[in-house]
């Protein structure tokens, strides 16, 4: 291979069959399909509920929602709930070399999407599983959602101001990180399948990935019992000035996280004398006059709206801007990094999608459009080495 040929991508060559909905499970197998593994969605013929979710669609039922967690997929409609459908789902995992699903914790048993059931099938297969709270426990057959993580798992008692009511996040992030740690796992047992021939079955829940998120909190209360609690203006539990600060036009968000940037602040803002002032003298001494900091350094920055400041201070100390979600999706820099990208699809020639923020070779991963429902199922069969006849009869039946 010449040095101008580009290489494959890490994951060609392998196959992930997912019978995966919504949003967690598809958000962690579309960075495997993104990274260049060939990704069979196992869709009931009404589709991924998330098909459905609006209120924003390229036709009926073909959201832009779906769109957001299914790049670079391919689809096929199959009922795993008959005996014909597990046949078919049989001899598609026989030349597959991981399952993934994100049912209900007491589903892939019933389905047949366990390590358990396949491994005959092939030894060697992978079978990840992500569900609210797991398997083989008191709430395996619980729903569960996102925000309800965040709320047992203490996020919400974390987030907003010490005054108001407990807050969410403004995003799923439980769901997206949970799906990122899902696919690491199936990717570390591939690894493993590789070298042994032997596969397994890898879990993650919902709950168990938030409750790992609260992190540094965590091990404070655990070895210390101190318990972090909400903090004004969004600010840093131990270290201060990390926090809001109002500008003549809005807000800013600066990080004096170690304290040569407290310097830098204070000498960039025109105002070093509080180097020296003893309220301010030292970390500790900031965190423990914080209200005080918070309103001159108010008075300070009200004086000038936010892009002055950003130009005084970006690439000397860590500092952002407090951006709309509009503003933060038309920010010139994402031209600079190619993290919006465009993709044709059926309905729209140009379709903008996110890029993936991995970078292979120094370049941004391709992408392509979701999948319709069921685009890809004749296909799929046929490369399973079933021929016309055969397809159409599974199709008479209700089976694809």
């Amino acid at each position: 291979m010449s040095e101008d040929t580009p290489r494959p991508l890490p994951l060609a060559g392998y196959r992930i069959l997912s019978a995966e909905q919504y949003g967690a499970g598809p958000y962690g197998t579309m960075f495997l399909a993104q990274l260049g593994a060939e990704v069979i969605k196992v869709e009931s013929a009404e589709g991924d509920t998330a098909r459905a979710v609006g209120p924003h669609f390229l036709r009926a039922r073909e959201s832009l929602f779906f769109q957001s967690f299914n790049l670079n997929k391919r689809s096929i409609t199959l009922d795993l709930k008959t005996a014909a459908g597990q046949e078919v789902f049989h001899k598609l995992v026989s030349r597959s070399h991981a399952v993934a699903n994100n049912q209900r914790g007491d589903l892939p048993a019933k389905l047949g999407l366990t390590y358990d059931a396949l491994k005959a099938v092939n030894p060697a297969i992978v079978c990840a599983h992500l569900s609210a709270y797991g398997r083989g426990n008191s709430r395996e057959k619980w729903p569960g959602y996102d925000y309800l993580m965040q709320a047992e798992a203490g996020f919400l008692s974390l987030t907003g101001e010490p005054d108001g009511p407990p807050s969410r996040f403004g995003l799923s992030i439980v769901d997206f990180m949970t799906g990122t740690m899902m696919s690491i796992g199936l990717l570390a047992a591939l690894l493993a399948a590789k070298d042994t021939g032997v596969g397994r079955d890898v879990d993650v829940d919902l709950l168990s990935a938030a409750l790992h998120q609260t992190s540094y909190p965590a091990m404070w209360y655990l070895n210390e019992g101190d318990v972090v609690t909400r903090t004004p203006r969004s600010s840093h539990p131990s270290v201060t000035p990390s926090q809001l600060y109002r500008t003549a036009d809005g807000w800013i968000f600066v990080m004096a996280q170690l304290p040569k940037f407290w310097t830098v602040l204070v000498d960039r803002i025109g105002r070093p004398e509080l180097a020296q002032d003893p309220r301010f003298a030292t970390p500790a001494e900031r965190t423990a006059n914080r209200d005080v900091l918070t309103q001159v350094l108010d008075s300070i920055l009200t004086a000038y709206p936010t892009a002055h400041w950003l130009a005084a201070l970006q690439g000397h100390m860590p500092v952002a801007p407090v951006y709309g979600l509009d503003e933060a999706l038309d920010n010139p820099y994402l031209a600079e990094t190619g993290m919006v990208d465009e993709v044709p699809h059926a309905d729209r020639a140009a379709l903008r999608v996110l890029a993936n923020p991995i970078r292979i070779d120094g370049q941004r991963l391709p992408n392509r459009a979701a999948p319709l429902l069921g685009q890809d199922t004749d296909s799929v069969l046929a490369e399973a080495g079933y021929d016309p006849d055969e397809i159409a009869a599974l199709r008479r039946d209700g089976v694809v």
